[in-house]
């Protein structure tokens, strides 16, 4: 009997590549809202994270008096992402980066520019503009944004490394409210799409791997949950599950039953 031969797609290494960087993990996850450091550290390894977000207005990443994250979440183990979470104007984000790259070098990184408290929706002039005065400085900057391809094309135009169209708002758990923008998004997008805020379970980032994401970002989901080393290593699966069901390919939507036996020839 031939053994099953396993399609070229099954056994090659799936990566993906932003700003020049070629990572094999498809999650991506934060370092805010842990109990403590080493909670994070531990859900960032279940997760099969190589890259982490890192709020510089809010982590403590100097003052050797208080707990440091970089002696739990080691920089020689994940790619750190400085982010400018709790920017509410192109200012703000901008001097937040800039020291951020002063403080570590670091010149990859995440773009936040947020338009009120409340919803934490992002306000997307602000963002456009604080991405282009980035972009002119040499920052490689992935960006958080609305779920609207429009503006999504102006951010790749206007030199984005990613886009990251939010899925739900941020912290919310309501899992991806607009499948069609998305999608959307993902067939015109010639750099790396992740969704960005909303995942509250594992089948919330499987369902936005299928819809061809690159990769998914989430804190809340991992930080918040009863288990988060447990919850960790579920959104680990389902982003694989996730990504394999979008390269497979799925069957056709029909309106009425196909039999999976065939009904020719019955007795």
């Amino acid at each position: 009997m031939n053994a099953h031969v396993l399609p070229e797609s099954a056994t090659t290494v799936d990566s993906w590549t932003v700003a020049g960087r070629t990572f094999t993990s498809r999650l991506i996850v934060g370092t805010g809202k842990y109990k403590d450091y080493a909670t994070n550290a531990a859900a960032a390894k279940a997760a099969g994270a190589q890259i982490v977000t890192v709020a510089v207005r809010r982590v403590n990443l100097t003052d050797p008096t208080q707990p440091l994250l970089v002696d739990y979440v080691k920089p020689d183990e994940f790619t750190y992402l400085p982010n400018t979470a709790g920017c509410f104007t192109g200012e703000e984000a901008v001097r937040t980066l800039r020291l951020a790259r002063e403080a570590g070098g670091w010149d990859l990184v995440k773009l936040e520019v947020l338009s009120d408290p409340k919803t934490l929706y992002p306000d997307m002039e602000e963002t456009l503009r604080a991405l282009k005065l980035l972009v002119s400085e040499g920052f490689q900057v992935m960006v958080y944004c609305s779920d609207d391809p429009v503006y999504a094309r102006k951010l790749e135009e206007a030199g984005a490394a990613a886009i990251m169209p939010l899925g739900a708002p941020i912290g919310s758990g309501l899992g991806i409210q607009n499948r069609v923008n998305i999608r959307l998004i993902v067939e015109q997008a010639k750099v790396p799409v992740l969704v960005d805020a909303g995942v509250g379970t594992a089948s919330d980032a499987a369902i936005g791997m299928e819809l061809g994401c690159d990769g998914i970002l989430m804190n809340t989901a991992i930080a918040e949950a009863k288990d988060p080393i447990l919850m960790a290593r579920a959104m680990k699966h389902a982003v694989m599950a996730g990504r394999d069901a979008y390269l497979a390919g799925r069957m056709a939507r029909r309106m009425y039953a196909d039999p999976s036996s065939p009904l020719a020839g019955l007795i």
